[in-house]
């Protein structure tokens, strides 16, 4: 018995030290003026569309088997950009950006098959933390990380008053799409 388990504890040693052995993670950056991220407010009279290009993006990325093992996104509110200075300013009154300035998405656990990505993690904005699914297309071309992606939040769930237009509050549902470009 006593042999048995020496057998099994050895051959475990071996198997977990080679798995780790053969992992190369490396920490990588996005590139900010390549890379951006654009939230998207419809209302019944026209939709809104502003971008950051000021996100910090950090990712853990294992590039032997070319998998994305974490993720942290910082992006600061008051970069969005609509090309509209003053819906921009009242857009930075309606959700407190001076008591709340950051966004940020950290990843619980990240599902990666081919070339589609589910990342689940912690968004807090407007002070409030929630669950969160990122979903994304994947693309390693030479030494280039290529992500687009996707999610939705709901404005009340983080306790941010609708704005409204003409007393028509616009949807609920604020879009949300990014690219993300790395070099490693």
């Amino acid at each position: 018995m006593k042999t048995r388990f020496c057998y099994l504890s050895a051959f475990l040693f071996v198997f977990i030290s080679a798995s780790t052995a053969t992992a190369q993670l490396k920490k990588i950056e996005a590139v900010k003026n390549e890379s951006s991220i654009t939230y998207k407010l419809t209302h019944p009279l026209h939709e809104i569309e502003a971008t950051s290009k000021e996100s910090t993006c950090r990712l853990n990325v294992d590039l032997n088997s070319k998998q994305i093992k974490s993720a942290l996104v910082v992006v600061n509110v008051m970069t969005f950009n609509s090309g509209n200075s003053n819906r921009d300013s009242h857009a930075m009154e309606v959700i407190d950006a001076i008591s709340y300035p950051d966004a940020r998405f950290i990843s619980s656990n990240i599902v990666q098959k081919g070339d589609s990505v589910k990342a689940y993690g912690k968004l807090t904005f407007h002070g409030i933390t929630k669950d969160v699914t990122l979903a994304a297309a994947v693309k390693w071309e030479g030494n280039k990380l290529l992500i687009n992606g996707w999610f939705n939040i709901s404005l009340t769930e983080f306790k941010v008053e609708r704005p409204s237009l003409l007393l028509i509050p616009c949807n609920d549902i604020l879009k949300f799409t990014f690219t993300q470009v790395f070099n490693y």
